[in-house]
């Protein structure tokens, strides 16, 4: 699995998430088996992809079986990811732009994958999801996983800035908790049924997952 070079730069001025690269990130190593597992048990066929980025996660879901469609807001992140993923529908939005009719109500299940770190206004993944999704379809987010200890040992170590980049424009702004990500979740009518650490030794995690219900 391949890092991409802009996930690895701390200084980028854009005016856009840019992508350079194909491939899959490093944390999408330890995402990815647990995601496919929760899918499989909640027998899901079709996946919108959103926040896709360069299109890595969404090819793989296509290799592994699933009617997959890649939706994100980066120019070069959607002509990267159609280079890589040709067969894949992909669609450049932004969040705060209604889904095409088609794909209103039409989807098992929506993952966003590290993408509500980066939103100033993180409810619009939520809302752009309880549109895609079918009664009772199951949301799937992820996101880097902070707590004391995690806090604490970036802080003794000296890597915050590594961790955050924050030179970075469209880089890290938001930081859950699994508390808080449970309350966005029931907030934008969604029942919790599960989350999980992946990464690393929990309390050192490098990124959390959730999976609620639409109700």
């Amino acid at each position: 699995m391949k890092r991409a070079k802009t996930d690895a730069e701390l200084s980028l001025a854009a005016e856009e998430f840019l992508w350079e690269q194909p491939g899959l990130t490093e944390a999408h190593q330890w995402i990815f088996p647990r995601l496919i597992r929760w899918l499989e048990a909640e027998h899901v066929r079709n996946v919108l992809d959103l926040g896709c980025g360069n299109g890595a996660f969404t090819g793989a879901l296509a290799e592994a079986g699933y009617d997959v469609v890649g939706v994100d807001m980066s120019e070069s992140g959607i002509a990267v990811a159609r280079r890589a993923c040709p067969t894949v529908r992909l669609i450049q939005s932004d969040l705060d732009t209604p889904f095409p009719r088609e794909l209103l109500n039409s989807f098992d299940a929506v993952l966003a994958v590290e993408v509500v770190e980066h939103l100033l206004l993180p409810r619009q993944v939520f809302q752009r999801a309880r549109e895609a999704l079918r009664p009772g379809g199951a949301f799937f987010v992820t996101t880097p996983y902070h707590s004391y200890w995690k806090n604490l040992a970036l802080a003794l170590a000296g890597k915050f800035d590594e961790h955050w980049h924050p030179l970075r424009d469209h880089g890290h702004v938001k930081f859950f908790s699994l508390q808080t990500l449970s309350q966005l979740f029931r907030e934008q009518g969604f029942e919790v049924k599960q989350s999980a650490r992946v990464g690393r030794v929990p309390p050192l995690a490098c990124s959390m997952i959730m999976h609620g219900r639409k109700q």
